[in-house]
C-alpha cells in the first residue's frame, strides 16, 4: 500500500488540477480561524468561519508582496460544481514575513456559505494568476466546509 507524502494533500483534494496548477511550495503559509489552524482537507462549520482568517505568509522568498486568493471550488456542491469558482476574498500587497491584515483587500471576506451571485461566482484562480502576472502559487492550504444543522452547532 503506497503512502500519500505531505505534500500531496493538495492532489488528493482535487486542488491542484482543479483549481491550481502543480507547483512546489516555497513559502511557509499559516491560516486560522480564531484558535483552530487550517490543515489540509480539515472540516470547518460555517459559523465557525464566519470573519476573515488570520493568514501570516512567512520565508525567505526575495518576492516583495503576496496576493491571496481564496476560492471555493464547487459551488454549489462536489456533486454538479457548475458555479465554480466562486471566489471568497482578494487581497494583495502582502508584505512577506507579515499577515494578511497588511495587504490591499480588493475583494472582501466573503464567509464560506456563498450567497450565489454573478460577480463571484465562476472565477478562474488560473486566469486571475496569469491577468497579474502572478506566476505559479507559492502555498496554499484548503478545507472543507459542510452545512450545520442547529444540532451540530451546540
Amino acid at each position: 500500500m503506497a503512502r500519500i507524502m505531505s505534500s500531496e494533500p493538495l492532489t488528493v483534494g482535487r486542488v491542484v488540477g482543479d483549481v491550481l496548477d502543480p507547483f512546489n511550495a516555497s513559502i511557509r503559509m499559516s491560516v486560522s480561524y480564531g484558535n483552530r489552524q487550517v490543515y489540509n482537507g480539515h472540516e470547518f462549520f460555517p459559523s465557525t468561519v464566519t470573519f476573515k482568517p488570520k493568514v501570516e505568509i512567512g520565508g525567505t522568498e526575495l518576492r516583495p508582496f503576496f496576493t491571496l486568493v481564496m476560492t471555493d471550488p464547487d459551488v454549489p456542491g462536489p456533486s454538479d460544481p457548475y458555479l465554480r469558482e466562486h471566489l471568497h476574498w482578494i487581497v494583495t500587497d502582502i508584505p512577506g514575513t507579515t499577515d494578511a491584515t497588511f495587504g490591499k483587500e480588493l475583494v472582501s471576506y466573503e464567509m464560506p456559505k456563498p450567497n450565489i451571485g454573478i460577480h463571484r461566482d465562476h472565477f478562474n484562480t488560473r486566469t486571475f494568476a496569469a491577468d497579474n502576472d502572478l506566476g505559479l502559487p507559492v502555498a496554499a492550504v484548503y478545507f472543507n466546509a459542510q452545512r450545520e444543522t442547529a444540532a451540530r452547532r451546540r
